[in-house]
């Protein structure tokens, strides 16, 4: 049986079982139906590590949406994994670096769709990527088309949350932040004490409240502002006195009708299932062709997604990638529509505020202006504290973890070998983190934590993790201290019959030798390293780790014992 021991409210720990070895392909869950992997490929440049997150069609529980640095387009900028904590309150997330941003204000350089609502108008010079209702990405190049109409005709709109030009008519949003730009006294206002959220390709009708003096004005929440400069300030001041409905309509085209998150990026990478060298598209070639960190997303032939960090800068780790380069992985990867994001030190993958990649700068991550993000609604559980339970009736061998986003009834249990389900917690639930430490597990072999909840909107969502119980090796002795003459003896004792391999690595990872797997019977047994790298030279003194792995009928268990090598 499990036995359930206490329960810890509180915080949700990051997990630590993240980080993936160096060069490790098996793709590990963040969240149900989304993974990661890194890949490493070596080129003539050198090596090139590349994070790949996988997930599903964003529909249901699911979105790819992009997320503001300061939750406001005029906001300040903040790092990927910042923007993550701060989603978390409505959403488990795992994601990359979004659009490039202008170096003079912060701001997006391209598109930016929110929950259907459109908080940026796009880059006529370079892609926009969008995600419909239907979780199809489509990548496009194309104009801000808007118009508003007062008790006049139907007029041009230049653009939404960005600095008017002159003669030009433009739409603050509260997305944009709490105020508008500073305003000269040439300018005509119109305020909305309420607006409609800036839908695409429909209309969208509030009366004028106020007709402010120019200056700086502040934007109701929930409201907007519509500011007109040079010749289009006559025609404001006369089509929209108060009292006046307003009609405002941001276009997009007609493929587009329901997108329902959008950003800014480009190049467009891949069309129909191929490489796409050339865009022409507002980059120089320079900024194409250099081997450099890079991001992309892409959709597969199934509908579901991948978002891609190549890092770049770090000789001898990561050389990078030319953008075309990254179409062709993007292709490799089964992408047949993908499209590039801000590269450079400003590339970053990571999960629920953990980074996943190593960004090129030197320094460590860099403040972005924007994340695009799988969101995921659902509960979540993170990996169990221990993936293989190695000790029998060990207090605390075990911690379990979930957590809601939303008011729920939950249902969590153990699941055994055997399929017996144990149950745990039950009942409806506040949103928050729930713990549980438990020990005496009945049987050893592969078990389950399995938490099944219905929310307060009728979603419903199920996270599995799985754990082992394995008294195979149950107990290893290094001697702390050792020479190269005399090599290394391990003594291992073993429940059952089993494989054994022996790895030594150094302190900080790197692999130095392996032992082949021997085949050892039940008792006190030993297996010995001589001393010798994989090459055949000698290890050079320090500190070791000797990873001892045992693999039975029940599975593979791994233990680590330090020592110290003479020479």
């Amino acid at each position: 049986m499990f036995r359930l021991l206490r329960v810890i409210p509180g915080v949700l720990p990051l997990a630590a079982s993240l980080a993936v070895p160096a060069f490790a392909q098996a793709p590990v869950q963040l969240l149900p139906n989304v993974t990661y992997e890194k890949q490493v490929q070596f080129t003539p440049h050198g090596p090139v590590a590349i994070s790949v997150i996988t997930g599903p069609a964003p529909t249901g529980l699911y979105t790819v949406a992009p997320v503001l640095g300061g939750g406001t387009v005029s906001g300040t900028r903040q790092t990927l994994t910042q923007l993550e904590r701060d989603a978390a309150v409505g959403a488990t997330t795992a994601g990359i670096n979004g659009d490039f941003f202008n170096s003079s204000n912060g701001q997006p350089v391209g598109l930016v769709v929110q929950a259907g609502a459109m908080t940026r108008g796009p880059s006529a010079a370079r892609s926009s990527i969008g995600f419909d209702s239907n979780g199809t990405m489509h990548v496009a190049r194309f104009s801000f088309n808007g118009t508003w109409q007062g008790a006049g005709q139907r007029r041009p709109l230049a653009a939404v949350n960005q600095k008017p030009q002159r003669n030009q008519v433009v739409l603050f949003t509260s997305a944009w932040g709490a105020a508008t730009p500073a305003l000269s006294s040439s300018a005509a206002v119109a305020l909305f004490d309420t607006f409609p959220a800036a839908g695409v390709n429909k209309d969208i009708s509030a009366p004028v409240t106020v007709t402010p003096d120019p200056g700086q004005i502040l934007i109701p929440t929930g409201g907007a502002v519509l500011v007109a400069t040079g010749t289009a300030a006559t025609k404001l001041q006369a089509d929209a006195p108060v009292g006046t409905n307003v009609t405002v309509r941001l276009n997009l085209p007609s493929s587009w009708a329901s997108v329902v998150s959008g950003v800014g990026g480009g190049p467009l990478l891949v069309r129909g299932g191929k490489a796409v060298f050339h865009t022409n598209e507002n980059f120089d070639a320079g900024q194409l062709t250099a081997h450099d960190a890079r991001a992309g997303v892409g959709q597969l032939a199934d509908g579901r997604v991948v978002l891609v960090a190549v890092d770049g800068g770090r000789p001898g780790y990561s050389v990078g990638m030319t953008t075309y380069e990254l179409a062709q992985t993007m292709v490799r990867l089964g992408c047949v529509t993908a499209a590039g994001l801000q590269y450079g030190k400003y590339v970053t993958a990571a999960f629920d505020g953990q980074l996943l990649n190593r960004p090129s700068d030197q320094g460590g991550e860099r403040a972005v202006k924007e994340g695009l993000l799988f969101e995921y609604f659902g509960v979540y559980a993170p990996p169990p504290s221990v993936p293989v339970v190695t000790r029998r009736g060990s207090a605390a061998s075990e911690q379990l973890s979930y957590r809601l986003l939303r008011p729920s009834n939950v249902t969590a249990a153990v699941v055994g070998p055997n399929g017996t389900s144990h149950q745990i917690d039950t009942g409806a639930k506040q949103p928050g983190t729930y713990t549980f430490t438990g020990a005496a597990f009945d049987s050893e072999g592969a078990w389950h934590w399995n938490v099944q909840a219905t929310d307060d909107l009728g979603r419903v969502s199920t996270a599995d993790r799985s754990f082992s119980y394995d008294l195979t090796l149950s107990s290893v002795k290094v001697s702390a201290a050792v020479t190269a003459s005399a090599g290394l003896k391990a003594g291992v004792t073993l429940a059952r019959p089993a494989s054994v391999s022996v790895q030594i690595v150094t302190a900080g990872g790197v692999l130095v030798a392996t032992v082949p797997a021997v085949q050892l019977q039940a008792g006190a047994q030993s297996v010995t390293w001589n001393g010798k790298t994989t090459s055949g030279g000698s290890a050079p003194a320090g500190s070791y780790l000797a990873r001892i792995s045992a693999v039975s009928a029940i599975g593979t268990v791994t233990t680590s014992a330090p020592f110290r090598l003479h020479r």
